[in-house]
């Protein structure tokens, strides 16, 4: 009898875990990624080693798609040449990887006009507060699915380069 009650607390336990919200992290063996590639305008970002294309994820933008993000607020998401610099396993959405965003460019170019550049840009999930998010909706971060951005969590390491292409 106690054999069966043991089988059936693990067999409880583990349906428990399948059901949590809480972020999966998974592990990838497979080939590096060496550099990450998101086009703006297909919405599209894809994990690339070196001319081998890995996995595409498709992706939500910041509100205001058009044009580079330029300061603090502008709610778009910057174009350039970045680099995956922190990872949040804790993130209010799901799971995040910093990009390095305001770059020296940004910077000047902000500086210029007077402008705080801006930061905290991510590719991060939804998280529990954004279920079906309909457009770009992002404060200039690049976001895709809860079970998308655990794929992408596991296969990035930090140092990862990324462009972002108009």
């Amino acid at each position: 009898m106690t054999l069966i009650r043991a089988a059936l607390l693990v067999l409880l336990g583990t349906v428990l875990m399948a059901c949590s919200s809480g972020p999966r992290f998974l592990t990838y063996d497979g080939p590096q990624v060496t550099q990450i590639r998101v086009h703006k305008s297909a919405r599209v970002m894809e994990l690339m080693h070196y001319d081998t294309l890995l996995r595409s994820f498709d992706v939500q933008l910041g509100r205001n798609p058009i044009g580079h993000k330029e300061r603090q607020g502008d709610s778009r998401t910057p174009e350039g040449e970045y680099i995956i610099d922190r990872r949040n396993p804790r993130s209010a959405f799901h799971l995040s990887l910093g990009i390095s965003y305001p770059n020296e460019d940004d910077v000047a170019r902000a500086e210029e006009n007077g402008w705080l550049p801006g930061g905290d840009i991510f590719i991060h999930g939804r998280g529990p507060n954004v279920r079906r998010p309909r457009g770009d909706w992002t404060e200039g971060c690049i976001a895709v699915r809860d079970r998308e951005m655990e794929v992408i969590y596991a296969m990035i390491q930090d140092g990862t380069p990324i462009s972002i292409y108009p």
